[in-house]
């Protein structure tokens, strides 16, 4: 037994106990078991892939860059399933200069009239109210992240004719 005095009023006693030993007197390393294969952590192979970059997301960072003054608007196009819908926008003013689709009377006057041929006269009613506001250029043209298909491409040819696309 040892003894340890800390002051001359207190003893303090430490007697060694035998949790920390083995049967042969020797210290234990350790409480936990060698590790065996089965105890190992399954361990996943990290692999990072760059993201797609969704249109939605990317059109709305663009309309934070560009946006359509009075003498310079933006212009705005969607296309649903079966339709057209094309706008020039302020803006700074908030407001929209033309507002154009296929299925305006004035756009449709006949009724064989595909949506293809709508689309270019929208583009060609666009072109004639651009002129009647003086607007000589446009600051964006907002595809809101769509692809090119066929009404989309007969709507940007008289636009593209005009100088307003670059082409």
């Amino acid at each position: 037994m040892a003894t340890i005095s800390a002051s001359a009023t207190s003893n303090i006693q430490i007697q060694p106990c035998d949790i920390f030993r083995c049967g042969s007197g020797t210290p234990i390393k350790s409480f936990l078991p060698p590790p065996t294969p089965r105890t190992l952590p399954m361990m996943k192979r990290l692999v990072i892939e760059a993201k797609a970059d969704n249109p939605k997301i990317r059109n709305r960072r663009m309309r934070k860059k560009f946006n359509g003054t009075a003498t310079k608007p933006r212009l705005s196009v969607f296309c649903s399933d079966k339709q057209l819908y094309a706008m020039l926008v302020d803006d700074q003013n908030k407001k929209c200069l033309f507002y154009g689709n296929t299925l305006q009377k004035s756009i449709r006057t006949d009724s064989s009239c595909t949506t293809a041929e709508a689309a270019e006269r929208v583009g060609e009613e666009l072109i004639r109210a651009c002129i009647e506001l003086n607007i000589s250029e446009i600051s964006s043209y907002d595809r809101n992240g769509l692809a090119r298909g066929d009404r989309l491409q007969a709507f940007e040819n008289p636009i593209a004719r005009h100088g307003f696309l670059p082409r």
